[in-house]
C-alpha cells in the first residue's frame, strides 16, 4: 500500500471542504444542529471515514502536512480569546479560574482512579489501564506521546500505542458528546432565555449575539492586530523559556491578545465593529484548525483496542458526563456561563482544547455567546491543567510501577 502525502494547501482545501460538507449535512439533517454537533467535527469525521476505507482498502494511507498551519490558525484563535478579554471580565473569571483549576485537577486524578482500579479489576496491567486515564483524556495526544514511553520502558511495551488510540478515542468521543451535553443542561435548566444570564454583555439579546456591522477595514485591522499579537507571543515565549518557564505558545499569545484589549480599551473610542472583526477572524481560525485536527485523524489506531480497552475508555466518557454535570455545571455557578464552560471541560478532559472551543463555539451558535467560557476554558485547558495532570500522571505512574512490582 503506497503513502499519498498531502501538502498544507491540499490539506487546508480538505478542511474547508468539510466544513462546507458538515454544513450541509446539518442543513439536512436537523437533529445534528438540534444537538450542536459541529461543522467541522461532521464533515471532518466523514473525510476521516473515508481516509480509514482507503487504508482497510489497500489503497493508500493520507498523510497530511497540517501541524505548521494548525499552529498558526490555533494561535490567532487564542490571541482573538484574549482580545475578546475586557478588564471586567478578567475581574469576573478570576475565581472562576481558581475553582475551574481545582475541578480540573480533581478530574484528572479521578481519571486515573478509574482507569487502574476498573483495570486491576479485569486482570489488566496497571500501567496499559493508566494509558486509558488522564495522559490521552485530559493529556492528549501530546501527554500520549510524553508519559507513555515511561512506561514502556517499565516493562508495558503497548503502552504508546494504546495511548495514542485512547487519545483519538478521547478526541472523537468528546466531539460528540460536548454539544448535545450542553444542549441538555440549557434546556433541563431553562437558560435559553438571556434576561436571566449575562446581564453584563452589550452583545446578548434576544438568545443570540448581536451582530454589529462590520468593514473590509474593520477586519484588515483585525487581522494585522492578531499578527502583532503572535509576535508578542512569540517574544514572551523566547523570554519565559530563557528563564526555564515552558508556557504553551498558545498561551503567551493570548496573554499577548488581553494586551492588545487593554491597548484598545484605553482608546476609549474604539468601535465595537473592531472587536467583532477580531471575533470573526477567531472564528475563522478555529474552524480552521479543527477541521484540520479532524480530517487527520488515523482512526485505524483504534483497530487494536481490545474489549478490555474499550470498557476503561467508555467509563471515561460516561464519568466525564456525570462529573461535567454535578461538578462543574454546579460549582461553577448552575447558570448560562457554568453550562458553557462545562461542554468546554469535557472537550478538554476527553480530547484537547480545540475540542473545547468548536464544542462551545457550536452552542454559542444556538443560543448566545458565554465570553466568560471562552477566556476561563482556555486557560485551565490550555495551560493549568496541563501542569497539574503532569504532577498526577508522575504519580500516578509510581503507584502502578509499585503495583507490578
Amino acid at each position: 500500500m503506497g503513502v499519498l502525502k498531502l501538502g498544507m494547501f491540499e490539506t487546508l482545501a480538505l478542511a474547508v471542504l468539510a466544513i462546507y460538507f458538515g454544513d450541509f449535512l446539518r442543513s439536512k439533517f436537523t437533529f445534528l444542529k438540534k444537538y450542536c454537533l459541529p461543522s467541522a467535527v461532521v464533515g471532518g469525521t466523514i473525510f476521516s471515514c473515508i481516509s480509514l476505507a482507503l487504508y482497510y482498502g489497500g489503497i493508500a494511507e493520507l498523510r497530511f502536512d497540517y501541524k505548521t498551519a494548525n499552529t498558526l490558525f490555533y494561535c490567532i484563535f487564542f490571541a482573538a480569546s484574549g482580545a475578546a478579554a475586557s478588564m471586567s471580565l478578567l475581574k469576573k473569571g478570576g475565581k472562576l479560574v481558581v475553582i475551574f483549576a481545582i475541578l480540573a485537577a480533581v478530574l484528572a486524578f479521578l481519571q486515573n482512579v478509574l482507569s487502574v482500579g476498573l483495570g486491576v479489576a479485569m486482570g489488566m496491567n496497571p500501567l496499559i489501564a493508566l494509558m486509558t486515564g488522564s495522559i490521552p483524556m485530559t493529556g492528549g495526544h501530546g501527554n500520549a506521546a510524553a508519559f507513555a514511553p515511561l512506561a514502556v520502558n517499565a516493562g508495558a511495551t503497548a503502552a504508546l500505542e494504546v495511548a495514542l488510540a485512547s487519545a483519538t478515542f478521547g478526541l472523537i468521543s468528546g466531539c460528540m458528546v460536548g454539544g448535545p451535553f450542553g444542549n441538555f443542561v440549557i434546556k433541563r435548566f431553562h437558560l435559553e432565555d438571556p434576561s436571566l444570564d449575562g446581564k453584563d454583555d452589550p452583545t446578548q439579546s434576544g438568545g443570540k449575539s448581536v451582530g454589529t456591522l462590520i468593514s473590509k477595514a474593520n477586519v484588515v485591522s483585525a487581522v494585522f492586530m492578531m499578527m502583532l499579537a503572535l509576535g508578542i507571543g512569540q517574544v514572551f515565549f523566547l523570554l519565559l523559556k530563557s528563564f526555564k518557564i515552558d508556557l504553551p505558545i498558545h498561551v503567551c499569545a493570548m496573554l499577548a491578545g488581553i494586551l492588545v484589549r487593554i491597548a484598545l480599551d484605553a482608546r476609549k473610542n474604539t468601535s465595537e465593529a473592531v472587536y467583532e472583526a477580531i471575533d470573526t477572524v477567531g472564528e475563522f481560525s478555529l474552524g480552521l484548525f479543527v477541521s484540520m485536527s479532524i480530517i487527520s485523524m488515523q482512526l485505524w489506531q483504534l483497530a487494536g483496542l481490545g474489549g478490555q480497552l474499550m470498557v476503561l475508555l467508555l467509563a471515561q466518557v460516561v464519568f466525564i458526563l456525570i462529573f461535567a454535570y454535578f461538578l462543574t455545571f454546579m460549582l461553577l455557578g448552575k447558570n448560562y456561563d457554568a453550562a458553557v464552560m462545562a461542554v468546554g471541560h469535557i472537550g478538554f478532559g476527553l480530547g484537547a482544547v480545540p475540542v473545547s472551543m468548536t464544542t462551545m463555539s457550536t452552542v454559542c451558535q444556538k443560543y448566545r455567546m458565554s465570553r466568560l467560557a471562552f477566556f476561563v476554558v482556555p486557560v485551565i485547558g490550555g495551560f493549568i491543567s496541563n501542569l497539574s495532570n503532569a504532577v498526577i500522571i508522575s504519580g500516578f505512574i509510581n503507584y502502578c510501577i509499585g503495583l507490578l512490582k
